[in-house]
Parts: C-alpha cells; structure tokens; sequence
C-alpha cells in the first residue's frame, strides 16, 4: 500500500525515525483541504505509542478538512544543514501516514493534553498542570494522528560521515 523507499540506503530503521518524532516539538500536517488542494500546517505535537497528538482551535481549514478526510501525512524534519559549497543540504526527516481523528472522549482528550503539557512544561507542578487544563479544557480541539507507516531519511553525506567513523 505505501510505497518502498527508492533509496533504501539512506532509510533510517524504525527505532531512530520515533526517537526522531520524540525529540523534535513542531512537524508539519498535511491534509486534504478546500477542492481538493493539499493543506499543509505547522504544528506541536507529543507522540506516545505509534501516535501523534496536537491541539487546535474548535473550528477552521484544518478541522474541516480532518472531518472531510481522515488521511494524511505529518512531517519532521530533525536536520537541514545547508552546504552551499556542495550544493547539498545534509538533511534527516522523518514522514509518516495515518489516519486522524478529533477526540470527543473527555478521558482521552485529558490524556492527550496532559501528554502535550508535559512535553512543553515537564517541570510544571501536577497541580497547576490540572488548574490550566480545567480552565482550557473547553476550549481546545484535541487531534490524534495514528500512525500507519513510517520513513526516515538522511543525507547520503550523513550515512559517509558514519561509515568513516566505523574505519
């Protein structure tokens, strides 16, 4: 169903491509938007167990184009050094497919925010942590992106550097 990479030496294995969307705090969404163009859009994100969770406003172009078509793809990209006198970058991104939903269950909405709170604010107090998330409960939109295939990428320029430090 998705393609294979066509430069298989440069795949980066599973395990490095989530440790990827582990570290990294901002991705871009694709989607199917308005007639049918593509909808790319910035956002934060946490991921946990093959999932990526984001917050959005209750309305706009991304929520309806979520509750349009449930497919899509979300980008990160972990390294982009540009070399100008290569006429290269030396990159490392990581792209994933999925489905994606809005989240109506109040367990699972909790669950969520209190996942992107921690990525953002890890040495916040549980107990402010449960005040703002009270008080902006109602107000967010909770996004989960379940991914259904993942590939990384990096630079072949990488891939030397790593086999010359193995020499």
């Amino acid at each position: 169903m998705f393609r294979e990479m066509r430069r298989k030496r440069q795949l980066l294995s599973d395990k490095e491509s989530i440790e990827i969307l582990r570290r990294r705090t901002s991705g871009i969404l694709a989607l199917l938007g308005d007639d049918n163009y593509p909808y790319t859009v910035p956002i934060s994100y946490v991921y946990d167990n093959y999932k990526i969770y984001f917050h959005s406003a209750k309305e706009g172009h991304k929520i309806d184009a979520i509750k349009k078509y449930n497919k899509a793809s979300f980008c990160v990209i972990d390294q982009d050094n540009v070399v100008p006198e290569e006429y290269t970058t030396y990159f490392r991104s990581v792209i994933a497919f999925g489905k994606v939903r809005i989240l109506y269950d109040e367990k699972e909405i909790i669950k969520s925010i209190e996942k992107l709170a921690v990525k953002y604010h890890p040495k916040d107090s549980n107990t402010n942590r449960n005040q703002i998330i009270t008080k902006e409960i109602n107000l967010l939109c909770i996004i989960e992106f379940s991914i259904e295939h993942i590939t990384g990428k990096e630079a072949i320029e990488i891939i030397r550097d790593k086999d010359q430090s193995y020499l």
